[in-house]
């Protein structure tokens, strides 16, 4: 929970830095806002294009992504963005880099100016939101457990309740009810024992 918030806001200031960068001096304090989209496929050139159609618009898009993966909480939205962001960014730079001839870095306004900072600050910034954040939390998958075996099994014997194996408890002080059985001989009595036939 605490990582979304954090990543969310890491990419939310990540795209409001990106946004506002093409209204920042650019390159020998041109703004962003003045290169034209098709201009970096096809060549910088001294035009200056509409706003709606300048360099803003593939960072609109990237804020747009940002605000799906931080409401949806997903990190690929978000990485996608950050990624457009420094694309279009680096991209921008091999243009100007072809037409100048070079990019150089000036203290006076010249060369390259706080808004490809704030372009190259902003797709970071996103990035590292979208490795912050942990993302949907996955409901716990719980698996059917198949039921113990009733029949031997190449591991050996199924297992058998130790309950059953001990027996019926007892109390110890019960006893049995009835002694155990015993059988005893009985004589019979023998009629020619007792009167012996006369003359015997």
């Amino acid at each position: 929970m605490i990582r979304n918030i954090v990543g969310s806001v890491l990419a939310l200031a990540g795209a409001t830095a990106a946004v506002w960068s093409p209204f920042r001096a650019w390159y020998d304090g041109r703004h962003g806002r003045d290169y034209a989209i098709d201009e970096l496929f096809t060549g910088i050139t001294d035009a200056k294009a509409e706003v709606i159609g300048s360099i803003l618009a593939p960072f609109l898009f990237a804020a747009l992504l940002t605000l799906l993966g931080v409401l949806l909480r997903s990190r690929l939205l978000v990485a996608l963005a950050g990624v457009v962001v420094l694309g279009f960014t680096v991209l921008w730079m091999v243009r100007v880099g072809q037409s100048e001839g070079g990019l150089t870095i000036g203290g006076d306004g010249t060369g390259l100016g706080d808004g490809v900072a704030n372009a190259f600050g902003g797709g970071i910034l996103l990035l590292i939101g979208a490795l912050v954040m942990s993302g949907r939390s996955r409901p716990p998958h719980h698996r059917d457990r198949p039921p113990p075996p009733t029949h031997p099994t190449l591991d050996g014997p199924p297992p058998e309740d130790p309950s059953l194996l001990e027996g019926p408890r007892r109390h110890p002080q019960a006893s049995t009810p009835y002694a155990a059985t015993q059988t005893f001989d009985v004589p019979t009595p023998d009629p020619e024992r007792e009167n012996p036939p006369p003359g015997s």
